[in-house]
């Protein structure tokens, strides 16, 4: 896994220590000459750099070794960068986020044994549009067609099924 900023974190390492350009690369997942010409001041075009050791993905004694050694590979330590789960909302863009409504429709009418709490969690919404659906009281109710929000990439399949599996287990029999 690279760096949280690979280029920033290149521009840090070639400014601040005595790693190999290949060393550097490695670590980035960037290309040799993508770091040489970096070192050029040819690419970065005034890019801010970033500290990795401040931001927990290497440690100073790391790039001691690895500053001694030309051919030792840089390790990522165990900071916030390397042990970092996906998370848990990923990006929307702007234009698809109109569709959310038919998303939260669709849960709604497939699965009303799902709380608001859930559907927010779920599909990154608010209350407020969630309740107004299960109200009847969207603006725009009447345009919306339900639509899975697996299939509108809102959540993966596997998260949609533990949110419906732990619902369901809690019920009483």
């Amino acid at each position: 896994m690279g760096p949280l900023m690979p280029r920033a974190t290149a521009i840090w390492l070639i400014d601040n220590t005595a790693l190999t350009f290949d060393q550097i690369a490695q670590f980035c997942g960037l290309h040799v000459l993508e770091v040489q010409a970096m070192a050029d001041e040819e690419v970065h075009g005034g890019m801010k750099s970033m500290d990795p050791i401040s931001t927990g993905q290497l440690t100073l004694e790391e790039i001691e070794r690895c500053s001694k050694d030309p051919s030792a590979r840089l390790q990522h330590a165990g900071g916030a960068a390397a042990g970092k789960k996906k998370p848990r909302h990923k990006y929307i863009p702007l234009a698809r986020r109109q569709e959310r409504p038919s998303a939260i429709l669709w849960l709604i009418r497939n699965h009303p044994e799902l709380s608001d709490a859930q559907i927010c969690t779920l599909l990154s919404t608010t209350r407020p549009t969630v309740k107004a659906l299960r109200d009847g009281t969207h603006a725009r109710l009447q345009e919306l067609t339900p639509k899975s929000p697996v299939q509108l990439a809102f959540c993966s399949q596997e998260e949609l099924d533990a949110v419906v599996s732990n619902k369901r287990s809690a019920a009483p029999l």
